[in-house]
């Protein structure tokens, strides 16, 4: 048996050429997904809870959010920065999993919060005043905690931890 070894490198650079294709596609379908996790507190009357967050602060991570994701642990989330400190309207499009959406000025303080949010919802939800960042949680955290408007939050965002 002779093997054509043109014919041979040219079948296999075909295969590979498709297997990247393809791979491409992949990942180009995938959800974005921020950068990192980090550490971001929020005191309350009963005391100091932490979350574990992913912060959002391009166009595209801002656009997806946690569109897609099928669930969100307790504990987790993500922030999206908003600077400078406006009008944010937040919606649910393509989002499986209801959350607490946390709407927070820049000093810190929140502002306001939509509770147990309706999946796959396009309803506009306003933060009714200035906010520079939103921080959104699996639904029924901000019961579970206590949190409330007007109680601090911790991180670099807001000139802190």
């Amino acid at each position: 048996m002779n093997f054509d070894r043109k014919a041979v490198f040219a079948v296999a650079k075909g295969w590979l050429a498709a297997i990247l294709v393809i791979a491409g596609c992949v990942v180009a379908s995938a959800p974005v997904r921020a950068a990192s996790f980090q550490p971001l507190e929020i005191v309350t009357r009963s005391g100091v809870q932490v979350f574990s967050v992913e912060v959002a602060t391009t166009e595209e991570e801002k656009q997806t959010g946690l569109m897609y994701r099928k669930e969100l642990a307790d504990g987790k989330g993500m922030l999206f920065d908003f600077n400078p400190e406006q009008e944010v309207s937040m919606w649910m499009k393509n989002t499986y999993v209801s959350l607490d959406m946390i709407f927070i000025r820049a000093d810190g303080r929140i502002l306001r919060i939509a509770e147990n949010t309706e999946p796959m919802s396009t309803k506009i939800i306003s933060s009714r005043g200035p906010a520079r960042a939103v921080l959104e949680v699996v639904a029924g955290t901000a019961q579970k905690y206590g949190i409330r408007a007007g109680d601090r939050v911790g991180h670099p965002l807001f000139g802190s931890k």
